[in-house]
């Protein structure tokens, strides 16, 4: 084990050759396992600052009606997919009698950080989390596991740590939009996708790679580009769209990258769907509000949130192994309207 990560129940189990359940036994001071053994397992867990959540454990062993409180971290608020994810962690929540705190990282490292060591301090059951763009090192959420604090993550998961995850089918999402562009005509297919690393963003370059690779279109470096927001598709598209060999589509990581990119089309003079097709991924609201109404790979952010509330909440009652590490993924569903021909 790498002295800088925190310890968990399992490395302890691992340390005295014993199962999970064994090593939370004798931290509950169970005699159903030998003393001798108890007091080592406790004595190590001291050293290396292991302690159980009081209220998940609460959630197990008491008989009166314990605090069910769920922290979650979005990136944001106003993304409509966040915010869809919100109200199916709500529904599936209130329906257990659970409750849940709501914050938002800002795609900020340090204030991720400084979330989960609030959520800690209010003792919370268990952590549901999409990670902000800038984190890169993970031992916020180690310290979580750490503390026996249940911990899932959706949409942006992390590769560094190993916890439960929900996701949706980002790489067929993309396959498939892909291949709706070229079947209807498009040849040359821009890739606005996300900045940084998250692997969401993998997954849909992935996509589209592939979709082209399958209908014998070489991809071309020179249409990939980092985008992903409205703003700056407003900026990069003029570009783009003055070069002679300029694209004839455009698969875009969400919806309000792709509404800039149909907004500056137009404006520049073009017809859309009939000289750029544009396609989208989220199906918000937004995606209806424009003209034409946009064609996009819908995310199904309500039954994502369901999806990682129920694993949660049932790691926490142990009605699940809590070592078991459950990845779930929802599919998507490809919504054909105005913006492709």
């Amino acid at each position: 084990m790498n002295d800088c990560q925190a310890t968990t129940m399992k490395d302890i189990a691992e340390k005295f050759g014993v199962s999970v359940s064994t090593v939370s036994r004798a931290l509950n001071g169970s005699t159903r396992v030998r003393k001798d053994k108890r007091d080592a397992i406790c004595e190590y867990a001291k050293q290396h600052d292991f302690y159980p959540n009081n209220i998940a454990k609460s959630l197990r062993n008491s008989k009166r009606e314990p605090i069910k409180l769920i922290g979650v971290i979005v990136p944001e608020f106003t993304h409509y997919y966040f915010s869809s994810v919100l109200t199916g962690i709500e529904e599936a929540a209130a329906a257990r009698g659970y409750r849940i705190i709501i914050t938002m990282s800002k795609e900020s490292y340090e204030r991720e950080v400084q979330i989960c060591q609030m959520f800690e301090a209010h003792q919370v059951c268990g952590v549901i989390v999409s990670q902000a763009k800038e984190t890169m090192q993970y031992d916020h959420f180690k310290l979580l596991q750490n503390k026996g604090i249940a911990l899932v993550f959706f949409d942006r998961i992390c590769t560094g740590i190993n916890a439960s995850l929900v996701v949706v089918d980002d790489y067929m999402g993309a396959f498939k939009a892909v291949t709706h562009l070229i079947e209807t005509g498009c040849k040359r297919i821009a890739f606005y996708g996300m900045k940084g690393r998250a692997e969401i963003g993998k997954n849909r370059y992935n996509g589209y790679r592939d979709a082209l690779l399958k209908a014998g279109i070489t991809p071309d470096d020179n249409l990939i580009i980092a985008c992903d927001n409205r703003e700056d598709a407003e900026k990069l598209t003029p570009e783009m769209l003055e070069r002679n060999d300029r694209p004839d589509g455009f698969f875009c990581v969400n919806d309000d990258t792709a509404i800039g990119v149909m907004y500056t089309a137009k404006r520049m003079g073009f017809n859309i769907p009939d000289d750029i097709s544009v396609c989208g991924f989220t199906n918000g609201n937004r995606a209806v509000a424009c003209d034409p109404m946009l064609t996009t790979v819908e995310q199904r952010g309500v039954e994502v949130g369901k999806e990682a509330a129920t694993i949660l909440m049932d790691q926490v009652e142990r009605l699940t192994d809590p070592d078991k590490i459950e990845k779930r993924v929802v599919r998507t569903r490809l919504v054909v309207r105005g913006s492709s021909r």
